[in-house]
């Protein structure tokens, strides 16, 4: 996952559910991550993300109670973050894989900062309980996002991408949503959408 360091101080950004309006953003930051950033080793993939593709993922994230979150600064996408289920099988209903990239003119800039607490605290909401992330080893920045997000390293998987030239390891790393494993989990609640409106990220 693309992320930026962390900063002090992040005036202009303001988080908010992504539209269609955004996709053509989205997948600019996208693209460019894939063809010359670190990246997500899920994302070692060639086929081009089209619009028509991110708006039906886009539509079934919503069905399915989950956020795709864009953070905007001073007018523009500047970054976006979502997640999907970990696993299909109806036992690991309760835990979400995640992916966040920003804008690489915003880097530096607080935009992760942002991001990644406001998801979590939006699958937390939705009754989500662990959250996962796949992190190129060499990709410090977003391990040290990622940690001061409170997330850990759970795992390290050696050589399973091939990128640029090179083997990449790949980085596991979970954080608990809301209770986490300290309670059963109870019923889902409100939809996400209103979750999402309910809460006020704001501008800083």
């Amino acid at each position: 996952m693309e992320a930026d360091a962390p900063v002090i101080g992040n005036p202009g950004i303001v988080i908010r559910p992504s539209s269609d309006a955004d996709v053509s953003a989205m997948i600019g930051i996208y693209e460019h991550h894939i063809r010359r950033g670190v990246g997500d080793t899920g994302d070692f993939e060639e086929e081009r993300l089209l619009p028509d593709d991110l708006k039906r993922r886009r539509k079934t994230m919503r069905k399915k109670r989950l956020p795709h979150l864009v953070a905007e600064r001073n007018g523009e996408v500047a970054g976006y973050a979502y997640a999907v289920p970990f696993r299909k099988r109806p036992a690991y209903r309760y835990t979400l894989k995640h992916s966040i990239y920003v804008h690489p003119g915003h880097l530096h800039a607080g935009i992760g900062r942002r991001l990644l607490p406001a998801l979590i605290e939006a699958c937390a909401a939705g009754g989500y309980r662990q959250m996962i992330g796949y992190i190129d080893a060499k990709n410090e920045a977003s391990l040290r996002l990622h940690e001061a997000c409170g997330f850990v390293q759970v795992g390290r998987l050696p050589s399973v991408g091939y990128k640029f030239g090179r083997w990449s390891d790949s980085v596991m790393v979970q954080c608990p949503l809301g209770l986490g494993s300290e309670t059963q989990p109870a019923t889902w609640s409100r939809p996400v959408e209103e979750l999402i409106a309910g809460h006020d990220w704001g501008q800083e």
